[in-house]
């Protein structure tokens, strides 16, 4: 067997299409992190970036299961004294229900210097209309 080593100009990247409608949260979540990853490639290697392009529509159709809908809590600090925000899963996807799905993959990559440049190629929409219709593959 040879083992052979792809180099960054070599990689080859393609699209995928996932309607995130009736799909449960942290489910999808995963699966969307092994594809920007490159896991499902076998050409796939720990140190280089060779995973795909993801377009992720009906973010606003999403599930959850228990009572996560009023018990997940999603913060932020302003870096004010007493500036801590919070906000449930509930009024998350009321504000943006794309960030849901981009935190939620954003836990899921390893972290490393990989990880910002692995979470630009998440394309989530609201709706099902989206500009990439060119690029997904048939």
């Amino acid at each position: 067997m040879k083992t052979t080593v792809i180099k960054g100009n070599q990689v080859n990247r393609s699209w995928h299409l996932i309607d995130l409608q009736d799909q449960t949260l942290g489910r999808i979540c995963t699966q969307i992190a092994q594809i920007l990853i490159g896991k499902d490639k076998p050409t796939f290697s720990y140190h280089r970036d060779d995973g795909d392009y993801v377009v992720a529509i009906n973010a606003d159709k999403i599930q959850v299961t228990g009572s996560k809908l009023k018990e997940k809590m999603y913060r932020h600090h302003t870096h004010w004294a007493g500036g801590l925000k919070e906000l449930t899963l509930a009024e998350m996807m009321q504000k943006d229900p794309r960030q849901v799905i981009i935190r939620g993959v954003y836990g899921m990559i390893p972290k490393n210097k990989l990880r910002d440049i692995r979470i630009t190629r998440l394309k989530v929409f609201v709706g099902d209309q989206h500009p990439y219709a060119d690029k997904l593959n048939k």
